[in-house]
């Protein structure tokens, strides 16, 4: 594993503190719907958490992603629909920081940074979802600006983000080249919020939809213009795949913590559960495969810091990594017996999270074409 920098050892304690303070505590409730992570970001804020990678000058720390994605498994150990939804703000602020026009940055990242406002990343529409280059929300020019209409869907963030990173199809029929991204105010007229998505996995991720009508974005707060933002996108969905496998470790990591203390001291025909060959192979087999699932992930991680090509690598460790965990979640909550089923344990929780993180940023059939098209052709 590669060796971080000691402030961003001190990022990663003081991510296990926050976890253990104020995310754990709350992660049964969210699952039941009886709370609202919304309301635990200003705390993740005076953790330090929501501008890691954003840069110093914009109020950030300006770490690496390395550091970024090993908070993503911390706190995804504690509840992956958090994880899902601090990294979305976090990477809405550090869009804005890098892309923005300084005023429109000025606007929205101090408030993203302190928890005060929400981001989330728009894409995914009713009749779009893996195929992104078939979205249909328009975006046409009107004087000085620009009027949008349209309808997103499966949005992390979007019971509650204000500040919106939308992707729109700015020249209708040109498919991928007429792809823009703009900076949408959810306070704005013209916005109008959906229900929550109708779902009890991973509740904490927030998920909704939205729509726009007749809603005017001013001429700076156009992010990338057509023939840029469809490469743009892909860039950080490289990122979003990569931090979710790391999740996905996370969610691993934590089962077999909690597995390995249950076998320690429940006793079965005379001895604990750790002392039958067959309950320990369980664990190893788990541990194994979740040590490989983060050599992938390092993989990754360090070509995107690199600033290298990380398609490939990003979906070689997105699709072991859902693998990897949908199989050993279940297997470790069997492990526990019945223990496994109840409310207290993360298994229920992380085994349903597994299931939304294969669809996430890429469904595993799609990562397997990208893989596919890497192959030496002979």
């Amino acid at each position: 594993m590669s060796t971080l920098a000691p402030q961003e050892q001190a990022v990663l304690d003081d991510a296990r503190a926050f976890a253990d303070a104020h995310v754990r505590p709350l992660a049964a409730a969210w699952a039941q719907g009886a709370a609202d992570t919304r309301a635990v970001l200003p705390l993740a804020a005076q953790a330090g958490l929501l501008g890691i990678e954003v840069p110093v000058a914009h109020g950030g720390r300006g770490l690496s992603f390395a550091c970024k994605w090993r908070v993503a498994e911390i706190l995804a150990a504690a509840d992956f629909g958090f994880s899902m939804s601090w990294v979305n703000t976090h990477n809405v602020a550090r869009h804005l920081a890098d892309s923005a026009a300084p005023e429109v940055a000025r606007r929205y990242v101090p408030d993203l940074l302190a928890g005060r406002r929400t981001g989330c990343t728009a894409l995914t529409e009713p009749g779009a979802g893996s195929d992104f280059s078939a979205i249909t929300m328009q975006a046409r020019p009107d004087g000085a600006g620009w009027v949008l209409d349209g309808r997103k869907a499966w949005i992390v963030n979007a019971t509650h983000a204000d500040v919106l990173v939308v992707y729109v199809q700015a020249e209708p029929g040109s498919g991928a080249r007429g792809i823009a991204a703009f900076v949408v105010d959810g306070t704005r007229e013209g916005f109008l919020r959906d229900p929550a998505a109708d779902t009890s996995a991973a509740r904490g991720i927030d998920t909704g939809g939205f729509r726009l009508q007749g809603y005017r974005a001013r001429a700076d707060e156009l992010l990338h213009p057509a023939g840029q933002a469809f490469k743009a996108a892909l860039g950080s969905i490289n990122g979003a795949r990569t931090y979710v496998a790391a999740m996905c470790c996370g969610m691993v990591a934590e089962c077999l913590r909690v597995a390995a203390d249950y076998g320690a001291t429940r006793h079965s025909f005379g001895q604990p559960l750790q002392g039958h060959q067959g309950w320990r192979w369980s664990l190893a087999d788990a541990a194994i495969d979740l040590q490989a699932a983060r050599l992938l992930v390092e993989a990754a991680a360090a070509r995107i810091d690199a600033r290298q090509d990380a398609q490939t690598a990003a979906a070689q460790a997105k699709v072991f990594a859902t693998r990897m965990a949908g199989r050993h979640i279940a297997a470790l909550m069997h492990a526990m017996g019945a223990e496994g089923l109840r409310d207290a344990h993360p298994f229920l929780r992380h085994l349903a999270a597994a299931q939304v993180a294969t669809l996430v940023d890429g469904s595993t059939e799609m990562l397997l074409e990208r893989v596919a098209r890497s192959l030496p052709r002979g």
